[in-house]
């Protein structure tokens, strides 16, 4: 049994806001959890508030454990700088390697879509299915690709990121909807019309008051024009969305995550609407809500640095 075995591992949940430490022992059972608020410019706080976490955690576990943390945005493979982050203090920092160099000990970093995605393969709502593919649609729209239990992270470390994907010129015209700037760089990204603020988007966009999602699918109920457009536009542009997964990844189930996977209509008609985007012969997996959800954060980089640890004992 491996050092990393007898002692445990740490997950860290990384937000614009918050950030949260759970520590698992060898079992990967909970024996610890802290949440702190998140350092906002100050990198050199930032990293002395994780050295603070994980010091406290091993404490719990008696000894020292790899870290996993989930991070929103990407990390720039060329330079190990992270970049697209809601976390001012990280962008542009090379922040694997100050925190590998900080707290003495690997450290497994992966974007929070993908922590999702590996908390849901791993005792969640995909547990012990070959493939899985977790989709989040909350703030924004991201996502990981999990076989065998295991994350694939991909050339860039980015694999699963279907929010940026184009929404191709007739399916725009077809709902009469403009092409709209992502921040990203590009235009006519899926997470301008699928998530959260895109679903409120397509409420204004067609008349009505541009609500959040839930009073919108409340408004729809009361027979609301604009929200029952809204409504439908959405579940026509995110079964299109889910479909490009099956054709890319062709996975067992789907596993929803973020705001928007609270939305009951979602599981019901979505199955239908991703099925009138796939050629015949093509089945639709099951698509599941999730069993951790939020909380499957860090958790999920807890399982990253469980399985980076495994991956480096097993080479030569």
């Amino acid at each position: 049994m491996s050092s990393a075995e007898r002692h445990g591992w740490h997950g860290i949940d990384i937000g614009g806001t918050k950030i949260e430490l759970v520590a698992y022992d060898g079992a990967f059972a909970e024996v610890f959890r802290e949440r702190i608020a998140t350092p906002g410019v100050d990198f050199a706080a930032f990293v002395a508030a994780i050295v603070g976490l994980v010091t406290r955690g091993d404490a719990a576990l008696r000894g020292r454990a790899p870290v996993g943390i989930g991070l929103p945005g990407i990390i720039d493979t060329a330079t190990g700088r992270q970049v697209s982050s809601n976390v001012p203090a990280l962008n542009g920092r090379e922040v694997a390697a100050t925190l590998q160099q900080a707290l003495e000990r690997p450290v497994a970093i992966g974007n929070d879509c993908q922590c999702f995605a590996l908390s849901e393969a791993q005792g969640g709502a995909a547990d012990g299915l070959p493939t899985m593919f977790g989709a989040i649609v909350g703030t924004g729209a991201g996502g990981g690709y999990c076989a065998e239990g295991r994350l694939q992270r991909g050339f860039n470390g980015i694999a699963g990121e279907w929010g940026h994907w184009t929404i191709p010129a007739p399916l725009l015209a077809r709902h009469a909807l403009p092409l709209l700037e992502c921040p990203c760089g590009k235009q006519g990204c899926l997470e301008r019309y699928v998530s959260g603020p895109g679903m409120s988007s397509l409420h204004a966009h067609y008349g009505g008051s541009g609500a959040e999602p839930l009073a919108i699918v409340a408004r729809d109920a009361t027979g609301d024009a604009a929200a029952t457009r809204a409504l439908g536009v959405h579940l026509d542009l995110l079964g299109h969305a889910l479909a490009g997964i099956v054709l890319a990844c062709d996975p067992h189930a789907i596993v929803l995550g973020g705001g928007l996977s609270n939305l009951s209509h979602l599981y019901q008609q979505l199955p239908a609407a991703v099925q009138r985007h796939l050629f015949r012969g093509v089945r639709v997996p099951p698509i599941l809500p999730p069993r951790f959800g939020a909380a499957g954060g860090a958790r999920g980089a807890a399982l990253l640095a469980r399985q980076a640890t495994s991956t480096a004992g097993s080479q030569p």
